[in-house]
């Protein structure tokens, strides 16, 4: 039986993937955008500057998948770039939460977007979703955004808080920046190298969530990683494989920190060992477990 779900951020890289998957298995899809909308059965506006959301039209949907955020991988980030981080992701997630828990028919399940920033660095540990949060601004960011899920959960919707790794598609922002280093044989480990990177194939974000939106017993925070992370020097090494170069670069971390500055700290040096417990337990399959698998089905299909 075909689903009503609506999904905000659907312009970007999960958001449009996850669409696409929902609308080939035949469920209906409202797009939630915040330019004005076509206020139809697969357009509704809501703005989290305004606090407007067209209500009438979320009435009866079945699902809610909150995928909306400002990108986090610039080269680094002013106040203002993180106050942006932060109202995008904390603001307009209490702003849904709370239309979704006044509405007479609310969905029964609200997928949000997380991310495994939660868990701060973390080096020599090996963390899961009962792990507590870590420190530092994302990981702060991340406490803040599950929480604004508090109304929907209050009102009796399964709230599901999918914390995504690093995701592995041609079009990911970090990707994209590492991607001309590798394809000239100058990709390499930033730093020691040694730093954990927990990952995760767009195919499998996008059959994380469609399994989210199918299991009825799966609630509250899941890693979408793969069971197998890497290190820094590990990834450097398959992506250039994987455009048939060597990795010849090296990145020292002092240079890293000063170039990319808070960013570079908390997404290139960071060290998280992340494992996906529960979706695992669920019953989930990854589709791409291994990571040289990703980088071929990312840098290969286009």
């Amino acid at each position: 039986m075909a689903l009503r779900v609506a999904v905000s951020g659907v312009t970007g890289l999960v958001g449009s993937a996850v669409s696409f998957a929902l609308r080939a298995r035949g469920d209906d899809v409202t797009r939630l955008v915040r330019r004005v909308a076509a206020r139809t059965d697969d357009e509704a506006r809501w703005d989290p500057v305004s606090g407007h959301v067209d209500e009438d039209i979320l009435e009866g949907h079945d699902a809610v998948i909150h995928l909306a955020g400002e990108p986090i991988a610039s080269w680094r980030w002013g106040e203002t770039k993180k106050e942006r981080i932060r109202s995008s992701r904390v603001d307009g997630t209490r702003l849904l939460t709370e239309c979704l828990a006044r509405l007479e028919q609310p969905p029964s399940v609200f997928i949000c977007a997380s991310a495994v920033g939660y868990y701060g660095s973390r080096p020599t540990e090996q963390v899961n979703e009962e792990s507590g949060p870590g420190d530092g601004f994302l990981a702060d960011v991340a406490v803040e955004w599950e929480a604004a899920c508090t109304p929907a959960a209050e009102a009796g919707i399964r709230v599901v808080n999918a914390r995504f790794g690093v995701i592995i598609d041609r079009d990911d922002p970090l990707i994209t920046r590492q991607l001309p280093m590798a394809q000239i044989g100058l990709g390499g480990r930033v730093g020691n190298g040694k730093q954990h990177i927990s990952w995760v194939a767009i195919d499998d974000v996008v059959g994380a969530i469609l399994h989210s939106l199918d299991t009825p017993e799966l609630s509250g925070p899941i890693n979408v990683t793969s069971p197998n992370p890497v290190t820094n020097r590990e990834f450097a090494r398959a992506l250039s494989a994987a455009v048939g170069r060597p990795a010849l670069g090296w990145m020292p971390g002092p240079i890293a920190k000063l170039v990319f500055g808070e960013m570079g700290r908390e997404l290139i040096l960071t060290d998280q060992n992340v494992r996906p417990i529960r979706i695992l337990e669920s019953g989930y399959q990854f589709i791409h477990p291994e990571l040289e698998s990703a980088l071929r089905a990312a840098l290969g299909s286009r």
